[in-house]
């Protein structure tokens, strides 16, 4: 199977670090141009320096509506309508797992802005360029905790993870009419950040060896895991497939 992206157009958020970068960088090695969003400046610097020339920098919170309209107008301004959009940013937010009693209403939107609303936003965004164009892909990244538990505790983040894939399945029957496919992958546990990086210490030896050992491949995940998976929904290949969300964990 020979996947290319010559002369599409790319979004992907949360490209300054992990997932997001694996992504953007495998799209551009495949042909395509990159615009690479996430509020971290200096990371998204780095995403760029190592793409050789084919992705671009677009400083934007995700869950600000008006800041994501204006990005995504001045990124269509620079040509054709985005082919493809990959909503990756999101996260706790640097919050841990606290009985639900202590979770301010503060807490629990600033997980769902960057997980839910952005997903929402930014599909939103594109939607009329790629309904013109006939034709279009969005890639929602949830996570096992969407479809399970999250092993941080932090129930916004399981609660805006499965609010994803649901809102994966209604955009899927709602832009189908108009050649947009819209799919979901659930990542397992990969050490992809520093806030994952956390969470394996925090587990020590016991508690590592338990999580490999519930995983039929019997071992962590790679970003390039989670990217592949990305190469192929948004790909030519997957035209047919939609709606779906597809867990890449290793086996569960």
């Amino acid at each position: 199977m020979n996947i290319g992206f010559e002369g599409r157009r790319v979004i992907v958020t949360g490209a300054a670090h992990g997932f997001g970068r694996s992504m953007a960088h495998a799209f551009a090695a495949h042909g395509a141009q990159v615009h690479a969003l996430d509020v971290n400046a200096e990371g998204l610097d780095e995403t760029v320096a190592q793409a050789e020339g084919r992705c671009e920098s677009v400083k934007v919170d995700v869950g600000d509506r008006a800041a994501v309209q204006d990005a995504v107008a001045r990124i269509e301004g620079e040509g054709a309508g985005i082919d493809i959009l990959v909503n990756n940013a999101g996260g706790v937010r640097g919050q841990v797992g606290r009985p639900i009693e202590e979770i301010s209403a503060d807490d629990w939107q600033a997980i769902f802005d960057v997980n839910l609303s952005g997903t929402f936003f930014m599909t939103q965004a594109v939607a009329p360029a790629m309904k013109k164009a006939g034709k279009g892909r969005v890639i929602n990244i949830s996570s096992g905790a969407g479809r399970g538990i999250s092993l941080t505790g932090i129930q916004a983040y399981a609660s805006a993870k499965a609010g994803q894939i649901g809102l994966t399945r209604q955009l899927a029957h709602e832009l189908g009419p108009f050649g947009i496919t819209v799919n979901c992958i659930a990542p397992g546990f990969v050490l992809s950040n520093p806030t994952t990086e956390k969470q394996w210490q925090a587990m020590g030896k016991e508690g590592q060896e338990a999580l490999i050992a519930r995983t039929a491949m019997r071992r962590l995940g790679t970003v390039d895991d989670i990217a592949n998976a990305v190469m192929f929904l948004a790909s030519d290949q997957a035209g047919w497939i939609t709606g779906e969300t597809l867990g890449v964990d290793g086996g569960k």
